[in-house]
């Protein structure tokens, strides 16, 4: 996956010198954790990126280190993007809830990123919202288990394992997938809304859990799973009043993404500015 990456890099600035145009900086969004130091990140979903030193390969294949490469992680591009373009736009502290194979929240808060002491801050798929803690939350944490993408699918697999008789869209010969249950969702299947139901009392939550921690003007809920889950974003915001800190939840708004799939991107964008040398910005 390095090498492909750096390929692709390397074929993007021929192209670019083709144009006539310079390449002042490069961002990268990763979906892990990024360390800003090192430029190493740890991302689970590519084999062989538990320790990868992106940054040095990135420059590498820029010829060099004289193009500055930024490299964060896919929240802390989200939420860069959306207040950049999107629903946060104009907010000093906000958090993007993504919401896909995985969760994570990017966390604004004064204007900047909050990245903690070791750049892991914003791993929302380990917030413990469910007891007794069960060994299969090691692996990706309580909310994730529960309310990702693959989390909703698992709901959905269970609960039909534990019927008898079930004749409804969910009956699939091969794996389900959440997209499964957001159509059978729509096709007013019982058991989907049972699973869409426990998903938005998680979702939440752990949005009640944010606003009471972090007072944020905003949370914008993204991700790739979330785009057919917009629809039911008063029903998260009614399920984390119950929850919430009182005042904090009088002063914030919930909205979906507007940028979708392309946050991440816009983030990345943000932080190629950010790394621009001073006289090369506009």
């Amino acid at each position: 996956m390095g090498a492909l990456l750096c390929r692709e890099v390397r074929r993007l600035r021929r192209a670019a010198a083709v144009e006539g145009l310079r390449i002042d900086a490069v961002g990268v969004a990763v979906p892990g954790i990024a360390h800003a130091a090192s430029g190493r990140v740890w991302a689970p979903n590519i084999p062989g990126w538990d320790d990868y030193p992106l940054r040095r390969e990135l420059e590498a294949a820029l010829a060099g280190p004289g193009t500055p490469v930024a490299v964060d992680s896919d929240r802390a591009a989200c939420i860069l993007g959306e207040a950049w373009r999107g629903a946060a736009r104009g907010c000093r502290d906000a958090v993007f809830l993504a919401v896909g194979t995985g969760i994570g929240a990017g966390i604004l808060t004064g204007g900047q990123v909050l990245r903690g002491a070791h750049d892991s801050a914003g791993s929302a798929g380990w917030l413990a919202l469910s007891r007794p803690f069960q060994p299969e939350y090691g692996a990706c944490g309580d909310f994730e288990y529960h309310a990702s993408g693959e989390g909703l699918a698992r709901a959905a697999t269970r609960l039909l394992a534990q019927t008898a008789g079930y004749r409804g869209p969910l009956n699939r010969r091969r794996a389900l997938s959440a997209r499964d249950v957001f159509a059978a969702y729509e096709a007013g299947d019982v058991f989907a809304a049972r699973v869409m139901r426990d998903a938005i009392e998680y979702w939440g939550a752990a949005c009640a859990n944010l606003v009471s921690v972090l007072n944020p003007e905003k949370i914008v809920i993204g991700g790739g799973v979330f785009g057919p889950a917009a629809k039911f974003l008063d029903a998260i915001a009614a399920e984390a009043r119950q929850w919430a800190q009182p005042i904090a939840m009088s002063q914030v708004s919930f909205e979906a993404s507007r940028l979708g799939s392309d946050a991440a991107l816009y983030g990345a964008a943000v932080l190629a500015r950010q790394a621009r040398p001073t006289d090369a910005r506009g």
